[in-house]
């Protein structure tokens, strides 16, 4: 290979998944506003329902927000923090981690950066001991999580159940 080609692949953008830091929070919300739109509801409740989407500062506090970059673009985020021990399956031993959120840019859906992200999030909760993972997913995202090895839960109590819950038990 050339010097030529050799410049020319270094220039080609690496993805790399990392922690947000704040000043990442601007591009992580551009992200998440993208993906919401793309979402099969009404516009006047995506518009209503946006603030509870976005990610603040203080949010880094409670949360891990894993991004993925392609280059410098946030092109994919995911947010997780421990679960309620009430919304995890019955008969479970130990601590889940809730999928809080996982958007990635409609112009790089379907390239498997969604599945980047859970599996980056799966093996940081196999490192912390976490029993499984907890997801309440959208719609739109439920085969999505039936196609990486999620299982849905039967709702319970539909006062208290997310109608979307999946559960992955983690080996």
């Amino acid at each position: 290979m050339s010097c030529r080609a050799d410049a020319a692949l270094s220039e080609w953008p690496v993805d790399r998944i990392r922690d947000a830091i704040p000043s990442d929070l601007p591009r992580v919300n551009t992200v998440i506003e993208a993906a919401v739109g793309t979402w099969n509801l009404p516009e006047r409740v995506k518009r209503l329902a946006m603030p509870s989407y976005r990610y603040a500062a203080d949010d880094l506090d409670h949360l891990s927000l894993r991004i993925l970059l392609l280059g410098e673009a946030v092109v994919g985020v995911a947010a997780w923090e421990p679960a309620d021990p009430g919304f995890s399956p019955p008969r479970s031993a130990r601590a889940a981690m809730l999928l809080h959120g996982l958007y990635v840019s409609p112009v790089h859906h379907r390239q498997g950066h969604a599945t980047r992200l859970l599996d980056d999030g799966i093996r940081r909760a196999r490192e912390e001991r976490y029993e499984g993972i907890l997801v309440r997913a959208q719609a739109e995202a439920e085969g999505f999580f039936a196609r990486q090895g999620f299982q849905r839960l039967p709702v319970q109590d539909p006062v208290r159940d997310y109608a979307a819950r999946y559960w992955k038990t983690l080996a």
